[in-house]
């Protein structure tokens, strides 16, 4: 028999262990390798560097307002000031009367409109993400006697000098800057429910995605804007004005400015107590003035 030199046993044995340690490092290099991909990922996310990946879809949430304004004949007024209500934006018209605002959250809006010389006005709208809401839109002439009031808004100090002097006279709810200041309310909702002769109440809206709206109802009524009541009689909308700018009736509170920015509320609960500046209005259901710190 022939006799194998011995070490080539021992080498098969150094070739095993060889084998071995050869795996055991291409183990560890696939596993680092595994681990390279996400490392390099968090790098490039931490240096700032744009990733090799699509970008997430942007949901456009936001319309545009594109309208007219124009007096009775149809003129195209000039320089009309247009305002979101309870915002700080606002834009003007040009010499064609039209306007255009853009990038404007979706949702309902209340447009303030003024211009020296005619009665301001207001205007609800409903704006649809990625769409454009177009409207047109007149305002009359103020009265000759009255044309200097109707071309500036009047100051702050002097405002709230007549909000004084009607509150002296005893007649109507009032509720003062430092009032307010300690109600510490986040919204003006809130502040409507404290007056004796408001009725606040909610209704569902579809337009509104469902949500409850906020309406100053009289309480003279029973009724409600679903139509409902306990005592046989209907609803009874109160009119609210915002620096001397009619609303929208019925209107929702929550489309307010918010507390912040109020200096004072006044409520008179029927033409009997209504101050001669207002009677002109159909306020058998009361009047709500709000008057806001910057009187827009």
């Amino acid at each position: 028999m022939e006799r194998r030199p011995p070490f080539r046993f021992i080498t098969g044995v150094t070739r095993l262990s060889e084998l071995h340690r050869r795996a055991t490092i291409l183990a560890v290099v696939a596993c680092a390798a595994a681990l390279l991909p996400a490392t390099a990922a968090s790098q490039i996310a931490r240096k700032g560097l744009p990733r090799d990946t699509a970008p997430a879809r942007t949901v456009v949430r936001t319309g545009t307002i594109d309208g007219f304004i124009g007096d009775s004949a149809l003129n195209p007024i000039f320089g009309a000031e247009v305002k979101i209500l309870a915002t700080s934006v606002k834009v003007n018209t040009g010499p064609n009367g039209r306007f255009r605002m853009t990038a404007v959250p979706a949702g309902q809006h209340v447009l303030v409109l003024r211009r020296g010389g005619y009665r301001p006005a207001s205007v609800m709208i409903e704006l649809t993400a990625a769409d454009t809401v177009r409207l047109s839109y007149s305002l009359e002439r103020g009265v000759t006697t009255l044309a200097a009031a109707v071309v500036s808004t009047p100051s702050l100090s002097l405002r709230l000098t007549e909000f004084e002097s009607r509150r002296r006279l005893g007649r109507g709810e009032f509720m003062d800057e430092a009032e307010i200041r300690k109600r510490n309310a986040v919204y003006s909702t809130e502040l409507m429910r404290r007056f004796m002769t408001v009725n606040v109440s909610p209704t569902t809206s579809k337009s509104n995605g469902g949500m409850p709206e906020q309406y100053a109802l009289s309480r003279r009524e029973t009724g409600s804007l679903t139509g409902g009541n306990s005592g046989g009689g209907g609803y009874c909308p109160m009119i609210v004005l915002v620096d001397d700018v009619k609303m929208p009736t019925p209107f929702n509170l929550d489309m307010l400015p918010s507390p912040k920015v109020i200096a004072g509320i006044e409520v008179y609960n029927g033409a009997a107590t209504m101050p001669p500046r207002w009677a002109g209005f159909d306020s058998g259901c009361g009047i709500i003035l709000v008057w806001t710190k910057d009187g827009y």
